[in-house]
């Protein structure tokens, strides 16, 4: 297998889809922010968010940890 060189010409191309990318994920956690501002205020729990563990959304918790992970295989149900 050859060995990709990463030069300055390759970080060129590269660096458009990292904006790109940079730009999704700021939307994705504005968006989920919204998410979890408006579930604060539906549910009644000030600090409640979606819990994140390794990268990924695994459950819904609260910031004081005063209630007890729910996690996503019970929300799926």
């Amino acid at each position: 297998m050859k060995k990709i060189k990463v030069t300055k010409k390759l970080i060129k191309k590269l660096r458009p889809y990292w904006t790109i990318m940079q730009n999704l994920q700021d939307l994705y956690f504005g968006s989920l922010g919204n998410v979890e501002k408006d579930m604060a205020k539906t549910i009644g729990i000030k600090d409640i968010e979606f819990f994140r563990c390794d990268g990924e959304i695994v459950g819904i918790g609260n910031l004081e940890r005063t209630m007890r992970l729910i996690h996503g295989e019970e929300l799926e149900k």
